[in-house]
């Protein structure tokens, strides 16, 4: 199993706030990066696209503790299984927020994926902390 963790970010917004904006899927493509991904489609509880050079990933809700988890997991779509943790902490100026993903690849496809992944990751994590300044 191969653990990913976004970069921790201080988001001016209240725990509920970001929870109720990142239930909906739609939302996830307001921090995806520009002209990295393409043919995003989201639903109420399931969301896909297209990682540009890359493979496809979808998503779906797997749990939720609101306010301050949210599981995702991969689907079928996706190139290989993982669960994405979005977790969501109190503080005294809002709220913080990171992402862990498990991952389940092999060795040489770790090597691959891993960086890119960070870097996805931490994107979206900055883009949240954007979003609600």
């Amino acid at each position: 199993m191969t653990t990913i963790e976004s970069q921790k970010v201080d988001v001016k917004a209240s725990q509920e706030e970001i929870f109720d904006f990142l239930m909906d899927l739609q939302n996830l493509e307001k921090l995806l990066p520009e002209g990295k991904v393409s043919d995003f489609k989201a639903e109420e509880n399931h969301c896909s696209f297209k990682v540009m050079g890359a493979y496809k990933i979808g998503l779906q809700h797997k749990s939720n503790s609101k306010p301050n988890n949210i599981v995702l997991q991969s689907d079928t779509d996706s190139p290989f299984p993982f669960d994405l943790d979005i977790k969501i902490d109190q503080i005294s100026e809002g709220s913080s927020a990171y992402m862990v993903s498990n991952a389940d690849i092999n060795f040489f496809l770790k090597q691959m994926v891993e960086k890119p992944l960070k870097a996805l990751f931490d994107h979206i994590a900055g883009e949240l902390k954007n979003h609600f300044e």
